[in-house]
């Protein structure tokens, strides 16, 4: 487990840092805020494809290890081409090979956490991967703006990020010894051959998954949308790239901190009330963010508090997933869960990107504040139904 998270720190750490470096990157080759919302998407189009495909293949194998290095290889490559792209076209594809490799490597590891995690142990053991995956969403800003701490506008800004790029791949990189560490952990024989038995069909009429994909999608598209734009409103308010990093960084080290007490607040609140605390939190923080008055402190502010709440909701969904479904179909499950988020990432940056193109960089946010709300409904009628 502790190699595994090893492994998710080095990733996340080389996704946050590459994802505000490719909004910049892209700014210095002309891009606007419609660009930008059109790369964003680019990251989900191939995972949307082998998702479920690679879920079903690691309810197979008693050996995902192999999975959680092809993950890194493609991880450590994206920034690279990333870095010597000239035309948004290839920044697109580079940010497309990115969201593969997270994709492979995720699919992996949360498969390897479901499967060795007796039921009891699925909050705590979720929260502590989400955890780790919220480390690397702090440590990748902060590494952004020690990078970018000397950067303006123009061509100076792309040289630099240019750079920091080639740190992104090589920070990647550093997982690839802890997968030695992972290659140990087997999956039982009995549980192998099972998923394939299962229609996805099946699987999406379980009670509760349906919901728990949207409002893992919803929560996720969140993420995306402030870390894409919130360079672009940060601009126009005068707040350097520095700053920005650190804001991002702060909302990372809250969710961090709320993972790290998931396991504690589910003995004493229920599941769907942490998971509606977490979208409404979320929808009200990035509300708050998007508001013309906000300077940095306040919107330091609402992203620490929001943080805080949006950090729940991705382990606790993970949670709900896998206890609607059979145990040999849980890496499939996941994966769906994941598709779903890819497919939030296509259609949610593609939609915010329309809003942003008429009415700003914060109708972005503001439009995925309505989405978070529409998941606060979804859960609230799904736990109703179920009582």
């Amino acid at each position: 487990m502790w190699w595994l998270l090893v492994t998710v720190v080095a990733t996340q750490t080389t996704l946050n840092l590459s994802r505000p470096l490719i909004s910049y990157h892209s700014v210095a080759l002309g891009a606007d805020a419609l660009h930008i919302g059109l790369i964003t998407a680019a990251f989900a189009l191939l995972p949307l494809l082998v998702a479920v495909p690679l879920g079903r293949l690691s309810d197979r194998l008693r050996r995902t290890a192999w999975i959680v290095a092809a993950g890194i290889v493609l991880m450590a490559l994206a920034p690279l081409l990333l870095a010597a792209s000239q035309r948004l076209t290839t920044v697109a594809a580079g940010s497309a090979v990115l969201g593969l490799g997270h994709l492979t490597f995720m699919v992996a590891a949360q498969r390897m956490v479901a499967q060795r995690s007796a039921e009891k142990a699925l909050d705590r053991n979720f929260g502590l991967l989400t955890a780790s995956a919220a480390l690397g969403q702090l440590v990748g800003p902060l590494l952004s703006s020690l990078l970018l701490a000397d950067a303006s506008s123009g061509q100076g800004l792309g040289a630099q990020t240019q750079q920091a790029l080639l740190v992104a791949g090589l920070t990647a990189a550093l997982g690839l010894p802890a997968v030695l560490g992972v290659w140990s952990a087997t999956q039982p024989r009995s549980e192998r051959g099972g998923a394939a038995a299962l229609p996805v069909s099946d699987l999406l009429r379980r009670p509760g998954v349906p919901t728990g994909l949207f409002t893992s999608l919803a929560l996720l598209a969140a993420v995306d949308l402030l870390t894409a734009y919130l360079p672009l409103i940060a601009d126009q308010r005068g707040i350097s790239p520095a700053v920005v990093g650190a804001l991002l960084a702060a909302r990372a080290a809250a969710s961090i901190l709320s993972r790290l007490l998931v396991d504690r607040l589910v003995q004493r609140w229920q599941r769907h009330v942490l998971i509606m605390g977490s979208t409404l939190g979320s929808a009200a923080g990035l509300s708050a963010v998007a508001l013309p008055m906000s300077g940095t402190a306040a919107m330091a502010t609402a992203l620490v508090l929001g943080g805080f709440l949006l950090g729940l909701g991705q382990p606790l969904t993970m949670t709900m997933v896998v206890r609607a479904v059979p145990p040999d179909t849980r890496g499939t499950a996941l994966s769906l869960r994941l598709w779903g988020n890819r497919l939030g990432q296509v259609a949610i940056p593609g939609a915010a990107a329309l809003v942003a193109g008429s009415a700003g960089a914060a109708g972005a946010l503001w439009f995925v504040s309505a989405v978070l709300l529409a998941a606060t409904g979804a859960v609230r009628a799904s736990a109703a139904r179920h009582r």
